[in-house]
């Protein structure tokens, strides 16, 4: 699961760090630029409430390894990209593709591990996020550098394809609900039931203000520092991944293990560290965008890094507590339908605004909107999580 994960976030990465060799070999525009991670983030956002509720009636094991295939198929053909069109509308289909394998990745894993592990499992698959953004991030800014972008799809593309061999004889021989308590699949339409959750239409609002800022820096961090620093490609698609995704290894796995901890003493433990990561990560990304030097911004992202780390291990357990075992896949589908369709205007308004707002005002103005979120989640957990909590356990 972690390295099928892995390839998943290098595929959809490695073009951020070759913008500015698309825009001369294609001719793109800066907000076209800002199109190639906002298209994909809204057919995303389409794809994964449909591909939860098909994840939760039918095999799981089944649609991560077909999701794998579309998706790499999709990466080997942007290595043909000719205009910007095409490379849109590929960014489009890899947006389907990879939509089918999240939530039916989350729920398998979750399932497979009972409450008091979950945030550990689902932080420690969660790395191959960070590994993926990285190594996505370096070998497209790497291999542009060179001159050689479509090799880069094309390799990145084949392994994917390799992998799925293996990877669907492994999943064939597993359960899918090891420790759910059910194997019960949903009959109607999860949505329904997920609607009527408070706290989970709490972490609807929530998770797209926490994403929109991953975004952001993800799309535009690389041509940031490239442009504010004078910094290759490769230093700065290495700068831009390494310190913050590093970082944020450390706070997927620790947060993971808090939050287990914690749970034993409170079942709201992991919607605390929600509220905690948001409040930390918000001077975090202001600094990011207004230190004066290299070193400051590095120290800047890794902070990010570290505490965003501590949300992304935690979102999808949190919810977990406060819906029903037959709608997980649901659940992740929807939230992530939230979470992309916002984020998906970060690395477009980027591309819009980057000469007039700034890509550092709008790094700040995200700050506030964290501190903003961090409230929201305040008011649910005194609300309505013991409700939701109860009527689930």
């Amino acid at each position: 699961m972690w390295c099928a994960y892995f390839l998943n976030y290098s595929d959809r990465q490695a073009v951020f760090a070759m913008f500015p060799t698309l825009k001369s070999d294609l001719g793109l525009s800066d907000t076209q630029l800002g199109l190639t991670g906002s298209i994909f983030l809204w057919v995303y956002a389409l794809g994964c409430p449909i591909a939860g509720q098909i994840a939760d009636r039918f095999c799981k094991r089944r649609l991560v390894v077909l999701s794998l295939v579309i998706w790499s198929v999709v990466t080997v053909a942007t290595g043909f990209a000719s205009s910007a069109f095409m490379l849109l509308a590929l960014r489009a289909a890899m947006g389907v593709g990879e939509s089918l394998f999240m939530p039916a990745a989350i729920a398998l894993t979750a399932n497979a591990h009972a409450p008091a592990q979950r945030s550990r499992a689902i932080a420690a698959l969660t790395t191959a996020q960070i590994a993926g953004t990285v190594a996505g991030g370096w070998f497209g800014g790497w291999m542009a550098q060179q001159g050689r972008w479509r090799e880069a799809f094309f390799v990145l593309g084949a392994v994917g394809v390799l992998y799925a061999v293996p990877y669907f004889l492994f999943l064939d021989r597993v359960r899918e609900d090891a420790q759910s308590g059910t194997t019960v699949k949903g009959t109607g339409l999860a949505a329904a039931a997920l609607m009527k959750v408070p706290t989970f239409l709490m972490l609807c609002v929530v998770f797209p203000a926490f994403v929109f800022g991953l975004w952001l820096i993800y799309g535009w961090l690389p041509n940031f520092l490239h442009e504010k620093f004078g910094i290759n490609l490769a230093d700065a698609a290495f700068n831009a991944t390494a310190f913050l995704q590093g970082a944020t290894l450390i706070g997927l796995l620790s947060g993971g293990v808090l939050a287990d901890w914690l749970f034993h003493r409170t079942k709201a433990a992991r919607f605390w560290l929600l509220t905690a990561s948001l409040l930390l990560c918000a001077p975090c990304l202001h600094a990011i965008g207004s230190s004066a030097t290299l070193p400051a911004t590095r120290l800047a992202a890794a902070g990010f890094g570290l505490f965003s780390g501590f949300f992304m291990g935690n979102i999808f357990p949190a919810a977990f507590e406060i819906v029903p075992v037959h709608t997980r896949a649901s659940a992740v589908g929807i939230l992530n339908l939230f979470g992309a369709a916002v984020s998906g205007f970060a690395p477009l308004l980027g591309g819009m605004w980057k000469h007039s707002f700034g890509i550092d005002r709008l790094f700040t103005a995200t700050a506030v909107v964290y501190l903003i979120a961090a409230g929201v989640v305040v008011v649910g957990l005194k609300l309505s999580f013991r409700q939701d909590y109860e009527r689930v356990h």
